[in-house]
């Protein structure tokens, strides 16, 4: 019997985090279990090769959703990080933090102490932003970030002027005091490599002696005794070990994390009895609130021999490997998306609920290149989806996959905030700035136009954008499933600490907010005083209601 005074389970995004910071105290010992093994492959270490790790079995759990019932009984593919580092060595490296008022939410919805100006010094303690820190930017965390090639490509730039032609405006920090506008976009790549939350956090201090980490392991449950976490039990090959701990917290993601939880007997007693697992704790809210950011491309043929999709051939590839090996320079050290835009989909809507990310080329997210010749594209969109879904467990074997079921557009505000993804996207990219570059739409195509047209595309074409999250929500209603300190209700020292615990999720990619989460938990687990309060302006636009455009963005606090 192994004994520990902390056990996290999964060494992603968040567990790297808490493994680092649990363990800077040498008296207490720490055990950190991850499935997956090594990031140092240079399919990972590499941004722009940043598809490769995403789909492959090795790296990433291959999951699938149910039948999506709004989205023509697509099943949806799912990829979770299976390695250190997590979804954080698989991703595509975007740095987003949200909006301000995303984390305001977050308090509305029962997090007591989780809003905006209590979250920023966790964001600044996690960041090493390249131009050093200010009042919003971390300058000498862990985590490094940066604009990669600094938008060389004159297509980033018409993206950024064309936003300001149709009357938004214009962005140069979205990670500071506005979010809402058209501006560089930030990743998290250091030094030309990407920067994980296993090489930022767990590189540095893996050699402690009071910090074990075994990966290749499988987690079948947390050990419990009446309504305390006393441990967990993994296999390791084909070992079944039990180990304790005063503490026992669950980092495996928005899927793994409530897996795990049902696993053990926590959950909703009617989904765990038809799994044929005996409830310990009835915790209805496990699984439950499930939520995820669809996008889609909106491409487009490009006049002038300028875009990415002429550097997909094999000459062309080994050079930029080859200078990437050498030097951690050039096209090798960028994931591309190196332009951006928030904006908000109509009035009355309170700050932005669509995103962009622009990039110089026409190509699939796994690699595959949209057709011969230039071209462009932006994925867009709608980012604060009303739909909910459920992971549920399937049978109490841990080694099959639970159902994972969003509801995709369930929700007709999504199916309306899609339509305006079409319409003013298409007004965007048909401003000025892009008559130089601009040749015909490949997708959606022009004679997508009416509102049964584009919602015929959408349920087609539309992706995940990998934002899986709040199946264990942050609060204290009846389906809440960890309380504000990250506690599980009803369970004695069993901590969730994830993506999974958002209350709702934010208007940007999540990897910037989970580690901020991890961050902000620690000083809770540990019993710390928190990071003193911020009281910094946010820019917002205060003619919201009436108006979708910039008109009147204005500080307040």
């Amino acid at each position: 019997m192994q004994k520990f005074d902390y056990i996290i389970v999964g060494a992603g995004s968040a567990g790297c985090v808490l493994a680092n910071r649990l363990s800077a105290d040498s008296s207490k010992k720490v055990l950190l279990v991850e499935t997956g093994g090594s990031d140092k492959s240079i399919f990972i270490q590499m941004p722009t090769a940043l598809s490769i790790p995403m789909n492959t079995e090795k790296y990433a759990w291959q999951f699938t959703t149910e039948e999506e019932p709004y989205l023509n009984n697509r099943s949806m593919h799912c990829p979770r990080g299976k390695v250190l580092g997590g979804s954080s060595s698989i991703n595509g490296m975007v740095y987003v933090r949200g909006h301000a008022k995303d984390f305001d939410e977050w308090e509305q919805y029962g997090a007591k102490n989780w809003n905006f100006q209590h979250c920023l010094p966790y964001f600044k303690k996690a960041e090493q932003w390249y131009m050093g820190g200010d009042e919003y930017r971390g300058g000498d965390g862990p985590l490094g970030t940066n604009n990669g090639n600094e938008m060389k490509n004159p297509l980033y730039k018409a993206f950024i002027d064309a936003g300001k032609q149709a009357g938004y405006a214009e962005t140069l920090d979205y990670n500071g005091a506005q979010q809402e506008g058209f501006g560089p976009m930030h990743m998290t790549v250091k030094d030309g490599q990407r920067c994980s939350s296993a090489r930022a956090y767990l590189d540095p201090v893996k050699d402690r002696d009071n910090l074990t980490i075994v990966t290749h392991a499988t987690v079948q449950k947390v050990l419990l005794e009446g309504k305390k976490a006393v441990g967990i039990r993994y296999k390791l090959k084909d070992d079944l070990i039990d180990a304790r701990a005063d503490k026992v917290i669950l980092s495996a993601g928005s899927i793994g994390s409530p897996h795990l939880l049902q696993l053990s007997g926590i959950g909703d007693k009617t989904h765990l009895e038809a799994a044929g697992i005996e409830c310990n704790h009835h915790l209805p809210g496990v699984g439950e609130n499930l939520q995820d950011h669809l996008e889609f491309y909106f491409q487009f043929r490009c006049k002038e021999p300028i875009s990415l999709n002429r550097e997909l051939g094999l000459v062309s590839k080994g050079m930029i490997g080859a200078r990437w090996m050498l030097f951690k320079s050039g096209l090798g050290a960028t994931n591309h998306f190196e332009s951006c835009g928030f904006i908000r989909s109509k009035e009355g809507v309170e700050w932005p609920d669509l995103q962009y990310h622009f990039l110089p080329a026409a190509i699939r997210y796994d690699g595959k290149s949209a057709f011969e010749g230039d071209g462009f594209q932006v994925h867009i969109g709608h980012n604060k989806p009303r739909s909910r879904g459920f992971v549920r467990v399937k049978t109490s074997n841990p080694d099959d996959a639970p159902a994972i079921q969003f509801n995709y557009l369930q929700h007709q505000d999504d199916i309306e905030g899609f339509r305006a993804c079409v319409r003013l996207t298409r007004e965007i990219i048909n401003q000025p700035a892009f008559d130089q570059y601009r040749g015909s739409e490949i997708q959606p195509g022009e004679d997508v136009q009416t509102d049964e047209q584009i919602d015929a595309f959408v349920r087609d074409a539309v992706e995940s954008a990998y934002h899986p999250s709040c199946s264990c929500k942050m609060g204290e209603d009846d389906m809440a499933v960890v309380d504000s300190q990250t506690r599980v209700h009803g369970i004695d020292n069993l901590h969730v600490v994830d993506s999974s615990i958002f209350p709702t999720i934010p208007n940007g990619n999540l990897n910037a907010p989970t580690i901020m989460v991890a961050e902000k938990a620690a000083d809770h687990i540990l019993g710390n005083n928190l990071l003193p309060v911020e009281n910094v302006p946010v820019i917002e636009e205060q003619n919201w209601e009436s108006t979708q455009r910039s008109t009147s963005l204005t500080a307040s606090k």
